[in-house]
């Protein structure tokens, strides 16, 4: 399939954006994109001091040149400009005294900030990728920090999306390879959704799964052009990141585009971790949990399910009481967000106060674990199918997922941390952390497999044990 085949299928499919463009030295079809999709309307570029100097200059010229109207352009100016809900209010009080559709000149930042406030003002918005590091880009919902804590607001996507692979091929470096890291994801992911479907849990979305896997492993096919910042190394991969936010708007649902990888990223953002004074990027962490989820695979491959002794490992399930009394002993010494007594002052900090509200992350555990707890007749059904399928399945979960040692080369290359300790995450930490992923999210994942076959432990024993490729010496 071609590329521009591939992308209006994905357009069609997709439930926000309407228009992509991908390609090099095109900043100066902006103003036709947005006089097709906001006609009449007045433009308001919002970028940070280094995506204007990138790209948000040239951008205001062009609309300006075409005769579209502008408002000022929107500078955030703060050093530690962060997705955070300080400067979404910064940005809903400039969108409040104006009827301009907003252009986002930027990535990730600068994205969920247009996203969270254009939304906030029922408003559409274009978006001027500027790197490839995020597959947020073209996805519904902004990641937001709200009192310390990260959380996904739900929001539409952009409208129409511009991706310059030459400007994109002069970001830094590191972002480049959080992209393709966050990218690489989509590997384990998907075959933890083959899991899931297999067992009847959580059936595969046809056209989220093609949108994404069709051609994932193209895009991720040259780590060495991207590590040397090509532009025809990074076009395809740019492409992969922008489908992959289409097919998170398909489905609804994050699920097409991660699974277990990105649980330790968000448990160690609850915790607030960071490392060397500075919170890791989210592909940094994601690029740990990655191979985490390949080296789990391949223990997985280890186990012969065919001897599997089902009646054991129900008679030792958990009861629903049990899992919930487990996951308030994992979550009972975590940090709560604190909520400040009165009324918000904002409609955002008001969706965000009911969004806390009594939930503590403890009874949150128990909210996750209660909605995918299975009674033992049910786990009888999933370990018996595994077991009667085991050669097939396991072919089918070998030629989606990459091996550990794959995987790892591919994201050596690129300049993406490998290791537990390059995100500032101690490998007896990361051991540790095995049972609090399993907890904080209802979606069936290889560790739930893994719990009720009785072989979790084992697997992650080999991964940290002696001779592990994580060794704890």
């Amino acid at each position: 399939m071609n590329n521009n085949k591939r992308i209006a299928d994905a357009l069609a499919a997709a439930t926000d954006t309407v228009a992509l463009e991908i390609g090099t030295d095109i900043l100066d079809r902006v103003p036709s994109m947005f006089a097709e999709q906001f006609p009449d309307k007045r433009a308001l570029v919002v970028a940070d001091e280094n995506t204007w100097r990138a790209a948000g200059e040239a951008v205001q010229s062009h609309l300006a040149a075409a005769g579209i109207r502008c408002d000022e352009p929107y500078i955030f100016t703060d050093p530690h400009l962060h997705a955070e809900w300080s400067f979404v209010e910064m940005l809903d009080a400039r969108l409040a005294a104006t009827d301009a559709i907003a252009v986002a000149v930027g990535s990730g930042t600068i994205n969920d900030l247009c996203k969270l406030s254009s939304h906030h003002h029922d408003r559409p918005y274009m978006c001027v990728a500027t790197a490839a590091s995020v597959d947020g880009y073209s996805s519904f919902g902004a990641s937001i920090t709200y009192r310390d804590m990260k959380q996904t607001f739900t929001c539409p996507a952009p409208r129409a999306i511009l991706a310059d692979v030459g400007v994109m091929a002069k970001a830094p470096a590191e972002m480049t390879a959080a992209g393709y890291a966050d990218l690489a994801a989509k590997i384990p992911a998907g075959a933890e959704w083959i899991i899931a479907d297999f067992l009847g849990v959580e059936p595969i979305h046809d056209a989220a799964w093609h949108i994404v896997q069709d051609s994932l492993k193209e895009s991720l096919a040259d780590p060495e052009g991207v590590a040397a910042l090509r532009p025809r190394a990074i076009a395809p991969f740019v492409e992969g990141l922008m489908l992959s936010g289409f097919a998170m708007q398909a489905a609804r649902s994050s699920r097409p585009a991660s699974c277990t990888d990105h649980l330790f990223s968000h448990l160690w953002n609850m915790r607030n971790h960071t490392h060397n004074g500075v919170t890791p990027s989210h592909g940094f962490q994601v690029s740990v949990g990655t191979l985490m989820m390949c080296a789990m695979f391949d223990r997985m491959y280890e186990t012969d399910f065919t001897t599997l002794d089902v009646d054991a490992c129900v008679a030792a399930w958990p009861t629903l009481e049990q899992e919930q009394r487990r996951a308030l002993d994992l979550f009972r010494d975590f940090p709560v967000p604190e909520l400040r007594d009165g009324r918000p002052s904002t409609r955002c900090a008001a969706m965000a106060e009911e969004l806390f509200r009594g939930l503590p992350y403890a009874e949150l555990g128990i909210a996750e674990v209660t909605a995918k707890y299975d009674d033992r007749d049910e786990v009888r059904r999933q370990l018996q199918s595994v077991k009667d399928n085991w050669p097939d399945l396991k072919r089918k979960l070998q030629e989606q997922c990459y091996t550990f040692d794959e995987m790892y080369r591919c994201l050596h290359t690129v300049g993406a941390p490998t290791a537990p300790e390059h995100v500032g995450i101690s490998r007896r930490t990361m051991r540790a952390d095995v049972p609090f992923v399993r907890h904080i999210r209802r979606r069936f994942n290889l560790l739930d497999l893994g719990l009720r076959a009785g072989t979790l432990d084992g697997w992650v024993d080999a991964i940290f044990g002696k001779g592990g490729v994580w060794e704890i010496r």
